[in-house]
């Protein structure tokens, strides 16, 4: 794909993976909108040249909330990007409403946006989709069973999508990043990804147009998943 004069909305983009890439698809060409829910990193975003919106998507409100924003605004690129962790311990009380969070910004806010944005989407000449998911979308950890959940329900849903516009002028392209250093990685001790390489991993797939970006780690996962998924998700599940 083209990306130089397209429009990018980029959710979770004032922070992380979310940052990295707007600053990559800018260096492309491409005009950024960057939604987040912290005001200061925001502003800072601003600073950098990007458009921001502030809406919280891990809940119906915000997603209406952000959707509204845009009004008929041209977007040629939906980069769903935001998402959460949450504890999750079967020995251990768990916050059921931030389970419902989670839950809520990593499956459900995807969809919601790209049914708002689907007309706008078919639109254009050639449009992306872009979810992103995760290794453990492949293969969960037993350390975080509701954000691996989330995860490989998007990666289901993107598949699907992906058949669903076969034929048509919108791309949709699945991400699955490995661990990578961000504010929610700070307390994962394991080897990380930097945000910066991720996202020019993330952007060059964008501009070649695959379906598939197994970035860094996560290819040899893929490797090992089509080898023997069971030994792979043995190795996983203790990750």
């Amino acid at each position: 794909m083209q990306l130089a004069d397209k429009t990018a909305l980029v959710t979770g983009g004032s922070d992380g993976i979310g940052l990295a890439i707007a600053r990559e698809l800018k260096a492309a060409g491409t005009s950024v909108i960057v939604v987040g829910r912290n005001a200061e990193r925001l502003a800072s975003a601003q600073a950098e040249g990007f458009e921001a919106i502030e809406a919280d998507l891990a809940g119906e409100t915000g997603c209406v909330a952000l959707l509204h924003a845009l009004g008929d605004r041209t977007i040629d690129i939906l980069i769903n990007n935001a998402g959460m962790g949450s504890d999750f311990d079967v020995d251990a009380p768990v916050d059921l409403a931030a389970t419902d969070r989670c839950i809520f910004l990593n499956l459900n806010a995807p969809i919601r946006l790209i049914v708002g944005l689907l007309d706008t989407l078919r639109a254009r000449p050639a449009a992306m989709i872009v979810n992103v998911t995760s290794g453990l979308a492949i293969a969960p950890n037993a350390g975080s069973p509701v954000y691996c959940a989330t995860k490989a329900g998007l990666r289901s849903f993107t598949l699907a999508l992906r058949a669903q516009l076969k034929g048509t002028s919108v791309h949709v392209l699945e991400v699955l990043p490995p661990v990578v250093e961000t504010r929610m990685t700070a307390g994962n001790d394991h080897k990380k990804l930097p945000a910066a390489e991720c996202a020019r991993q993330v952007v060059a797939a964008m501009a070649a147009g695959r379906d598939e970006a197994n970035v860094g780690m996560t290819r040899w996962l893929r490797v090992a998943y089509s080898v023997s998924p069971a030994l792979a998700g043995r190795i996983m599940l203790n990750y």
